[in-house]
């Protein structure tokens, strides 16, 4: 897989939130992906950010990229924080699972929405989600 140059957002307030979800759609949009994909995208992105808002205690950051693969272009989110971890990883990516009192649907439901899905989580260390959508009619500009 090639990666572009990435872009990383910050997100220790609720407003950077929405600048990730900017970010996302802009990047989704310049490599082409459809506008299907750019919501499934922009809703992941969101999702994440919110949880390194209200989850961690000290934020972390979004970083957004360009990959490309055997002539797929798609678009790569990681989320990474120094927080303090998710004790049991597979009952948070159980539906219905919450800590907070939302819906618990989150990250079930980015892994839903994209194409490929990744978390590593340690307590007392932080959490690493990576995910990637895939657009194989997309092209990326070299």
């Amino acid at each position: 897989m090639k990666n572009e140059p990435g872009m990383m957002v910050a997100v220790t307030q609720e407003w950077h939130v929405a600048r990730a979800q900017r970010a996302a759609t802009a990047l989704a949009r310049s490599v082409g992906l459809s506008q299907v994909a750019v919501y499934s995208l922009a809703t992941s992105v969101s999702e994440l950010a919110n949880n390194l808002f209200f989850h961690t205690r000290v934020g972390g950051t979004i970083t957004l990229r360009a990959v490309r693969q055997n002539g797929s272009v798609g678009v790569e989110i990681v989320a990474e924080d120094d927080g303090p971890g998710i004790a049991d990883v597979d009952s948070a990516m159980r539906d219905g699972f919450t800590t907070n009192g939302g819906l618990g649907v989150g990250l079930p439901g980015v892994k839903r929405l994209m194409d490929e899905f990744e978390i590593e989580s340690q307590v007392g260390a932080g959490t690493r989600v990576v995910a990637v959508i895939w657009s194989a009619g997309a092209t990326l500009q070299p």
